[in-house]
């Protein structure tokens, strides 16, 4: 419901705000936006990327492509442990994920417990206990042919696809994971983050309501 303005504090533990939303939607701008406007609280940021499973153990299409755009791609066994224990206020240790670098090269990050924890991924719904340990979930809208403007871009500049790769990647991953994943949770996010002209609209709102429920937590 967009504009809501109570998010629920489970058990007076941590605020834990999870950010849900197909690829190329915003969700990692809007984490980090959010970690920017609430920095002097420290927010922990907690990202699904850092969980995908090496590139061997994934699994291929029926061309032979690997298909990164399945819950399987991640771990989510570990995954799940590791906000638990962040969650419950004790420090996890995992390492960055960085697209076509060695797990071996990637950087261990310490990540400390906060008042709000931020948690942002493409399976927040999918994953039940994921979903479980939030206190409030967002979902980041936007029109699919600005997603996959974003993704071109990105995966041109940044990782060296083609884009015809980019393109089958797409129309037989991104899509179908979308439509199965992500959209049948819709209506159960308790705030709709509209990524367009009503951006900057949608952030106030949002903001305002972290504001006055750690306001009332604190009362």
């Amino acid at each position: 419901m967009n504009g809501y303005l109570c998010l629920m504090n489970k058990n007076n533990g941590p605020l834990v705000i999870g950010i849900c939303g197909g690829s190329g939607s915003g969700k990692t701008t809007l984490l980090r936006r959010l970690a920017e406007e609430f920095s002097h609280l420290n927010p922990a940021l907690f990202t699904m990327d850092n969980y995908y499973h090496p590139i061997e153990d994934q699994q291929l299409d029926k061309n032979g492509i690997v298909n990164f755009d399945l819950p399987t791609a991640l771990n989510e066994k570990q995954l799940t442990m590791d906000l638990r224990t962040l969650v419950a206020g004790k420090p996890i240790e995992v390492k960055e994920y960085f697209f076509n670098t060695a797990p071996s090269k990637n950087v261990l990050l310490t990540i400390h417990p906060s008042e709000i924890i931020l948690v942002e991924g493409l399976f927040l719904y999918h994953y039940k206990e994921v979903h479980e340990l939030l206190s409030f979930s967002v979902f980041v809208d936007v029109d699919h042919s600005i997603q996959l403007d974003r993704r071109i871009y990105r995966d041109q500049d940044n990782r060296g696809y083609k884009r015809s790769d980019i393109i089958y990647q797409w129309e037989n991953h991104v899509i179908p994971c979308f439509e199965t994943y992500i959209a049948p949770y819709f209506k159960k996010a308790d705030f709709h983050f509209r990524n367009d002209h009503h951006a900057e609209e949608d952030f106030l709102a949002l903001k305002k309501a972290i504001q006055s429920t750690l306001y009332q937590k604190q009362s």
